[in-house]
């Protein structure tokens, strides 16, 4: 079985819920404040754990509480956090968010210590090798999601990434992703720019995904039971990795994802038990 590195971001998700979202220039008031284990990457990195993957986790953190207390709840899960660096002086990673009474959110994130990855985190890709899955978003420097999956490939590793929240990138980057997982704003975007992945896995949220053109359903969740949305599809994200390390196939390892995305939504915060 290879195993899962994520390369990604780490926050501390503050979390209000509100009956509706507010309208440009309105004020609404929140129903309490939640401090929640957030960021893409971490978030995937938990998911690929949970699924039973052995996962190393790359990122940075600040010199904060937040930060301490992030590196403990994920070595704590069985993530190696050996290369979750601190950065003195810098605040973690932080994300604003608002759940409305459909669960569905909206998200404003501020990248404190995630703005510093640099060529210490695409150093870390050197562990990697045939079997292993490198996990890639984009809510840390591009310069370093680039680099770090252009030695993955050399090295043989397996390239997923994840064009959330979406930018543009290099032709040959993208070239080497199997797959881009994208929702279906990410891939108008994607198609537009014209770089052509390894293959195109488009998620459609409650309809399900495709993956280069074959369809598979999402598993059913009653309105009733949506909780919060946030995170499904790191939860995804991270299911599917950990399934293509172990050697599943198509499938499979969306049979797993899709599972690991409708459980997310079930409960509050993007990760199970998320209080930081």
């Amino acid at each position: 079985m290879g195993r899962v590195m994520v390369l990604g971001s780490l926050n501390v998700d503050l979390v209000t819920r509100v009956e509706r979202h507010p309208r440009p220039g309105e004020t609404l008031l929140g129903d309490g404040l939640s401090r929640l284990a957030g960021g893409k990457g971490a978030n995937q990195a938990v998911a690929a754990a949970a699924a039973g993957a052995q996962v190393l986790m790359v990122g940075c953190v600040g010199d904060d509480a937040g930060g301490t207390a992030y590196r403990d709840r994920l070595r704590d899960r069985g993530i190696d956090v050996s290369r979750v660096r601190v950065v003195d002086g810098e605040a973690s990673g932080h994300a604003l968010i608002a759940v409305d009474d459909r669960g569905e959110n909206s998200i404003i994130v501020i990248p404190g210590a995630n703005a510093s990855l640099g060529e210490a985190e695409v150093a870390a890709v050197e562990d990697l090798g045939p079997g292993d899955v490198l996990l890639l978003q984009l809510e840390v420097p591009l310069p370093v999601v680039c680099s770090a999956a252009r030695r993955a490939a050399h090295l043989g590793a397996r390239v997923v990434l994840n064009t959330a929240p979406y930018a543009a990138l290099p032709a040959d980057v993208v070239a080497l992703a199997d797959p881009v997982v994208a929702n279906e704003h990410e891939m108008v975007a994607l198609a537009e720019s014209g770089a052509e992945p390894g293959s195109l896995l488009v998620t459609f949220g409650a309809n399900g995904v495709t993956w280069d053109g074959g369809t598979v359903a999402a598993h059913a969740v009653a309105a009733a039971d949506v909780v919060d949305t946030t995170g499904a599809g790191d939860a995804f994200c991270g299911a599917l990795a950990a399934a293509l390390a172990s050697g599943a196939d198509r499938p499979a390892a969306l049979e797993a994802a899709l599972a690991a995305g409708a459980a997310t939504v079930r409960h509050e915060g993007a990760q199970p038990d998320p209080t930081l």
